[in-house]
């Protein structure tokens, strides 16, 4: 299927990249452009919890709660008597409601109505409460209507104003990952595209994968778009799809590329390079990308909308970059051909350099050699690492999530310290059908629970018989007590009685957590299982592939514990130290096992490549790490390069996920693949290549032998030694071609060891003994 298809794109090559560049701009123009306003700040929550429940019956008895929308929170060092700074503030409050009346529902304000708990025991800090009109994502859209003023008020006598709130810091959060974005989109390509310079060595050559990541980036996204028509997206989702949209495109086009200058270093003709490449790079990436595709669908198993919308996203980007992949790429080969090597920036050589030669051989041996010590060293490595994982909690979204040095984050922290009683997300108990003596039943039951700031009190009068009951929390992250005691109340008969509230609200998501993941893993463990056996033809290696990224996963999320939890390094990387955001944590799983097996499938394709021309078990894990060493060491540090991108985001939930890219892709490239991986397999020898005849009957149905590979001695192919041109087509003796071995329509490879052969005689006597098996 993919060598047809490799002849069909080289067929249509000057028509597949103007129609695909058309579909992609145009959707675009009509749908991309239009994301940002399709955005949403929500979907963090479980729709069928309790805490959902019982916030859809306050919304709808009396209307949102939009109590800690803003806060104006005002510091004067002398004083907030009766003066002029008291005036001041009072008179631009008061300006500032009637110059928005459609934004702004109501203020508390300590300086139009002096409230003694709006001020503390000094006098010299006080602030206005704003409620904002609107509901859901035009709440944001208000906040931002009046952001400039707020940010203008000037108050005398050395006086300042700082703006917190619920919906500052929901724009704080989302100004964050705006930025993210722009500076992965800036920073992060130029210096992806110095890297793809550096390996490739010429301007053409590097601009491909370039040319897939942005083509990719602007289709996810379009896509995104679509998707946020019909359902909640959020809006950190967009960082992520950029995040693995781009990094994947990136990647994949370098492994097409690398392959598609091997494959005419092997002298073939520039139409049956392009079919061989679609063959064995084309259809590694797409089985790449269907299994990082698979890992990431987990999180639709989850309630909440966030990971949904990632899920959906993420897919649709790593699916299309791959699709681009496989489609604009050898159109642009065929059209290139040769000049693919064009516009060289310094001078290589593809040629000179065998592969017994380079690092990526020598390391794999020397694990081979010492297979057992490497395999429990390196195994006890792993272990070790995971070990911090055990002290990891989990909290919720909030100010915390600000770098502490972000100006909203710091006047939330002030107000939070200054006013405790009024903090932005208390618990809340919602009663409905009680009874005036019922209800004072239920409220000397919550007098026992301890863990709050102050008791609970209704925060609006009962109405339709439904009371809220409200408090702040004592300690931010003491909510799971706090909710399991509200819990255990005993609720009169026929009286409905729901926990809510954002501690509520986390407690719940960790509980979707824990009875999810378990089947989250199970359903990406099988179904990833079951495509690599189709891809590589066995069950042990799918196995051994399984086993590593259970290790590579534990490993990378025992380091984020240590640094993201326990706050090692946290001053250096500006962030404060605290629980994970349970969602983040089921996210990052699902992205760290999808790239786990992207790198495992480029490795052990390649080795059964060379598994499949007859080579032996160690040969081929020789010769398969060798020729993708380097690729991957590329591809890896591309990866690296965008997530470092994000990983100096002002948002901690995003350093979380770009710190554990950057880790993990680390450990995978160095200790997993190159010493682990092999150490394992010569360990398992003849048992790797295992599997049942209908595995193996699948395996070969898809074209695994239509273009036979070069054998492991061969030299040069794929090991990072670049050349400023293609080999010459005239005389040339043999042994200085890259490779021995020539892929054939027939399904057979011919070697040739003749000192001195034309080229066109070897293509003559290749075509003669089309359809012959020949030992080599």
């Amino acid at each position: 299927m993919f060598y047809k298809w490799g002849h069909f794109a080289y067929r249509f090559r000057r028509i597949i990249p103007v129609a695909v560049i058309a579909v992609i701009l145009l959707l675009q123009v009509l749908f991309g452009s239009k994301l940002g306003e399709r955005m949403s700040q929500e979907g963090w929550e479980d729709p069928h919890a309790d805490s959902t429940t019982a916030a859809r019956i306050e919304e709808e008895t009396f209307g949102r709660d939009n109590s800690g929308d803003v806060i104006v929170l005002v510091d004067a060092p002398g004083g907030l008597t009766q003066g002029p700074v008291f005036d001041a503030a009072n008179q631009q409050i008061t300006a500032l409601k009637e110059k928005y009346p459609e934004q702004i529902e109501g203020v508390t304000s300590y300086f139009s109505s002096p409230n003694p708990q709006q001020v503390n025991a000094e006098g010299n800090r006080a602030f206005a409460a704003i409620a904002l009109a609107g509901d859901g994502e035009q709440t944001l859209k208000d906040f931002r209507t009046i952001e400039a003023d707020l940010k203008r008020m000037q108050l005398p006598e050395g006086a300042t104003v700082q703006v917190a709130g619920a919906t500052a810091v929901a724009d704080a959060l989302d100004d964050g990952m705006a930025n993210d974005i722009a500076r992965a989109e800036k920073i992060g390509l130029i210096f992806v595209a110095l890297i793809l310079l550096f390996v490739f060595g010429g301007v053409i050559a590097a601009a491909m994968p370039l040319i897939v990541g942005v083509l990719s980036i602007l289709g996810s996204l379009s896509l995104l778009s679509i998707l946020a028509m019909f359902q909640q997206v959020n809006i950190f989702s967009q960082s992520v799809i950029t995040l693995l949209g781009l990094g994947l495109a990136i990647d994949y086009g370098l492994f097409m590329v690398s392959r598609f200058r091997e494959e005419l270093d092997r002298g073939l003709e520039v139409e049956e390079a392009v079919a061989v490449t679609t063959t064995t790079a084309g259809k590694t990436v797409f089985f790449s990308a269907l299994m990082v595709g698979v890992a990431i669908s987990g999180l639709i198993m989850f309630p909440q909308a966030f990971l949904k919308s990632v899920a959906y996203g993420a897919i649709s980007a790593v699916v299309l970059a791959a699709v681009i992949s496989v489609t604009v790429l050898p159109a642009l080969f065929g059209m290139l051909g040769h000049n693919i090597d064009r516009w060289s920036v310094r001078r290589t050589s593809r040629r000179g350099r065998r592969i017994e030669d380079t690092v990526w051989y020598k390391v794999p041996r020397w694990a081979m050699r010492r297979a057992k010590v490497v395999a429990t060293g390196v195994s006890l490595l792993l272990i070790a690492l995971t070990i911090p994982m055990v002290g990891i909690t989990f909290g919720g979204i909030n100010e915390s999530y600000l770098p502490p040095s972000q100006e909203t984050r710091q006047a939330q922290d002030a107000f939070n310290e200054t006013f405790p009683a009024f903090r932005t997300d208390p618990v809340k108990l919602v009663v409905t059908g009680a009874n005036n003596q019922q209800l004072v039943d239920v409220v000397m039951q919550t007098r026992q629970v301890t863990g709050l700031a102050t008791p609970l009190a209704p925060s609006r009068p009962t109405t339709d018989g439904t009371t809220v009951l409200s408090a702040p929390l004592a300690d931010r992250n003491g909510g799971a007590d706090v909710v399991k005691q509200l819990r255990a109340i005993d609720a009169p008969e026929g009286v409905d009685v729901y926990v809510s509230g954002t501690p509520a609200m986390e407690v719940e998501s960790i509980e979707a957590l824990l009875e999810k993941l378990p089947w989250m893993a199970l359903y990406m463990v099988v179904a990833t299982f079951l495509l690599m056996a189709l891809l590589f033809g066995s069950v042990f290696l799918p196995a051994k592939a399984v086993i590593m990224n259970v290790l590579g996963i534990g490993a990378t999320l025992g380091f984020l514990t240590a640094v993201f939890v326990n706050g090692v390094g946290s001053g250096p990387l500006n962030f404060t130290p605290g629980p994970l955001m349970s969602p983040v944590l089921v996210l990052i799983v699902a992205i760290l096992y999808g790239l786990s097996t992207d790198y495992e499938v480029f490795l052990v394709s390649r080795m059964v490549e060379a598994r499949d021309n007859g080579e032996s078990t160690d040969d081929a894990i020789s010769y398969g790490t060798a020729h993708t060493g380097g690729i991957i060491t590329a591809a890896a540090a591309i990866m690296i390069v965008v997530a470092a991108a994000f990983a100096m985001s002002d948002i901690v939930m995003m350093k979380y996920i770009a710190f554990g890219m950057i880790f993990s892709l680390a450990l995978d490239a160095t200790i997993i693949r190159l010493l682990l991986v092999p150490a394992v397999m010569h360990l398992l020898r003849e048992d790797n290549w295992w599997a049942p005849r209908w595995i193996k009957r699948a395996y070969a149905s898809l074209g695994e032998h239509s273009t036979p590979l070069p054998a492991a001695a061969t030299a040069g192919a794929g090991t990072g030694e670049f050349a400023e041109s293609h080999p010459p087509t005239g005389e040339m003796p043999i042994s200085d071609m890259v490779v021995d071995t020539v892929p054939v329509r027939g399904g057979v490879s011919v070697a040739e060891n003749d000192d001195l052969v034309p080229f066109d005689e070897l293509m003559r006597r290749i075509d003669a003994r089309n359809g012959r098996e020949l030992e080599r």
